[in-house]
């Protein structure tokens, strides 16, 4: 398994990344793909049942291709899952695969990544009901402070949907939430990672090498390692 090293760039959710030196990418591998890992330097991967591919037809297979992988030593957290009310199959659908496949990160312990859209007391109901021992990451995150401060309160990380962070309006947000709780992403776009970094270390004026720092210890807090820092 490959492991951040000091001074990457950490990409924490990609789709189809492609690796470059000194930036470290977890790939987000979707059930419905059946695809595995390939053991590449600088990549580590995710393996979850996204709600838009999911439907009454495929979701005992997709459970149990997830059931099957996580195991993998280069899959190093659950997702991304969750719930979308916009795509997706019916709401109760989604709250059942996203239980079973919270069940599988509590017996694997292995974290969450999380998808969500529009559907965060359905997010918050279940978290409050399992009262999980894993940590929860909700990636692609665009929304207001109340909801971010919400979802800290709750013991979850945050990763910032990649355009929403290059938006000026961003800079309030990101000043305003505590440093040890956040991560960027590129979601597999066309955007560099090192631009994201340049612009959320400006907006928390930092340097992006003190930014780099602060991700890397939060990577470690959150996947429970024991990395030289």
């Amino acid at each position: 398994m490959y492991l951040p090293q000091s001074g990457d760039y950490i990409d924490i959710h990609v789709h189809d990344g492609k690796h470059a030196p000194g930036i470290f990418i977890l790939e987000s591998l979707m059930a419905h793909e059946e695809k595995l890992p390939v053991d590449v330097s600088g990549v580590a991967y995710t393996y979850g049942i996204h709600p838009w591919f999911l439907n009454q037809n495929n979701y005992r297979q997709l459970l149990i291709s997830v059931e099957n992988s996580v195991s993998h030593p280069d899959i190093i957290a659950v997702g991304e899952a969750g719930f979308d009310k916009l795509r997706g199959p019916s709401n109760e659908l989604q709250r059942i695969a996203f239980e079973e496949q919270i069940a599988i990160s509590e017996e694997t312990s292995k974290p969450v990544v999380i998808h969500c859209v529009r559907a965060w007391d359905e997010l918050l109901s279940v978290q409050k009901r399992i009262k999980p021992k894993m940590p929860w990451l909700v990636h692609g995150f665009r929304g207001n402070k109340e909801l971010a401060d919400q979802l800290l309160s709750k013991g979850m990380y945050l990763s910032f949907w990649f355009d929403f962070v290059l938006r000026p309006e961003s800079r309030e947000l990101l000043r305003h939430l505590p440093v040890n709780r956040i991560f960027l992403e590129t979601d597999g776009a066309e955007v560099d990672i090192r631009k994201i970094y340049d612009k959320a270390a400006s907006d928390i004026d930092i340097s992006v090498d003190e930014l780099k720092l602060l991700i890397l210890r939060n990577f470690k807090d959150f996947f429970s390692l024991h990395m030289v820092v």
